[in-house]
């Protein structure tokens, strides 16, 4: 019986081809158990060393999670499945864009990095402190099914609109034959707090069609200047009903504890945790 915190065979299957291969070497452990051990671990949010014995060392788990996190491993998992399922025509380029906010536990923080100060820390590891404590932001694209397409992390003071170039550049599919990965959407939805005449005029330059509700505040002053305030943005209704798959996407993400609050003093753990969850909700 697969328990619940486990990869099913279904999972595996397409995993396995995915993961790097090791001829040399004394015997490992064996791949499946350690990615067992590091999704169990990432559903419940509990420390390396409360991993349970079934999954062998939790030294093991951890430096197999270091050693994937940081050469790339995981993110060329998710790339694969991203392209496997585009080639079956699998993705949905409806694509919303937003940000959410996790707690950092006191945990995340302590990091250093050499020759840097406490803020530059906290700035190169994703975290930001306010009246709330240390948090993280995760701006995210996701497609019309609710699975993330790319994202962003960032300390939870950093405004969303610094970093909305930044998640469509990081939108990467690819695709068979020779040829540049898809980046960019069939159409976007984005929420008010992204309204703004630099967002929409970078929309306009890629050619991406977009539905963003206008602000308040922009629609009085674009009033208040009569004629010379231009015509309102074009605005469907019907279509940006269909945002709420972006916050869906991020309620799916959440259920993994070491998501919804950050544990990890790295960006790069938190980011690979990030990937993990991604990729499964792909799979």
């Amino acid at each position: 019986m697969v328990r619940r915190h486990e990869l099913s065979d279904e999972e595996w299957d397409v995993l396995s081809g995915l993961l790097p291969r090791t001829e040399t070497g004394r015997p490992r452990r064996d791949d499946r158990v350690v990615l067992n051990g590091i999704v169990w671990k990432l559903r419940t949010g509990s420390a390396w060393r409360d991993v349970p014995e079934r999954y062998g060392s939790w030294r093991t788990l951890y430096t197999r999670f270091r050693r994937w996190a940081l050469d790339g491993t995981f993110t060329r998992m998710l790339e694969a499945v991203q392209a496997q399922k585009d080639a079956a025509g699998d993705v949905d380029w409806l694509v919303s864009v937003d940000s959410t906010i996790t707690r950092a536990h006191q945990h995340a923080a302590g990091a250093r990095k050499k020759g840097q100060g406490p803020a530059e820390t906290a700035h190169a590891h994703a975290l930001g402190r306010s009246r709330g404590g240390l948090t993280t932001k995760i701006h995210l694209a996701c497609d019309g099914r609710g699975r993330p397409l790319s994202f962003v992390v960032t300390g939870g003071n950093i405004n969303d609109r610094t970093q909305f170039e930044q998640v469509l550049a990081q939108i990467r599919v690819r695709r068979p034959g020779p040829g540049r990965p898809r980046n960019r959407p069939d159409h976007l939805l984005r929420d008010k707090g992204y309204s703004s005449r630099g967002v929409r005029n970078y929309l306009r330059k890629r050619g991406i069609p977009h539905t963003i509700p206008e602000r308040s505040d922009q629609q009085a002053n674009r009033r208040r200047r009569g004629s010379n305030g231009g015509r309102p943005p074009a605005f469907d209704k019907e279509r940006y009903k269909q945002r709420n798959v972006v916050e869906r996407c991020f309620n799916a993400l959440k259920q993994y504890r070491a998501i919804a609050t950050r544990y990890d003093k790295a960006r790069e753990s938190y980011e690979a945790a990030l990937t993990i969850a991604s990729l499964l909700m792909w799979i």
